[in-house]
């Protein structure tokens, strides 16, 4: 089934978190070096968006800033002169860690590749940890960036 290439589908989550454009720009040039095809997958959180909307006076606004991800991922991923796809998916309710590793079976992807903000002790406890998730459950290796200044 697999050719002896490295990797041929190299799996990225993407937001909009500089964490999430770091780890994007290593992978493209992963990619580059091993000739994969990068997939670029963008979940917008439906039950974020409907807790929002309530305080928002439109909530079209919001949903159009979420799908300005996926084109900001797209085009550094044709500056960067790598093979791509993207996609966006609508999350109501499951774990995000959850919905990611789906998608990436699903896509038949080799490698999952993801930024990590490294939140440690009570800030991790409270906000959890999507990278957790993903690399303890995922059937496919997990290579986890963090930006050296490691920020949002």
């Amino acid at each position: 089934k697999r050719s002896g290439k490295m990797y041929q589908r190299i799996f990225v989550p993407i937001d909009d978190s500089k964490t999430s454009l770091y780890a994007l720009e290593q992978t493209c040039r992963l990619a580059k070096a091993t000739d994969a095809v990068l997939v670029a997958v963008h979940v917008v959180d439906l039950t974020d968006l409907k807790r929002e909307a309530s305080r928002l006076p439109n909530s079209e606004e919001l949903y159009a800033a979420e799908m300005q991800v996926a084109d900001h991922a797209e085009a550094v991923m044709k500056q960067a002169g790598v093979k791509y796809e993207v996609s966006t998916l609508e999350n109501d309710g499951m774990r995000i860690a959850d919905v990611l590793i789906k998608e990436a079976v699903r896509q038949e992807c080799d490698l999952i590749a993801m930024g990590t903000h490294g939140f440690s002790g009570l800030l991790h406890l409270l906000m959890g940890s999507v990278a957790e998730g993903v690399l303890r459950q995922a059937p496919m290796p997990v290579l986890l960036f963090r930006r050296p200044d490691s920020e949002a």
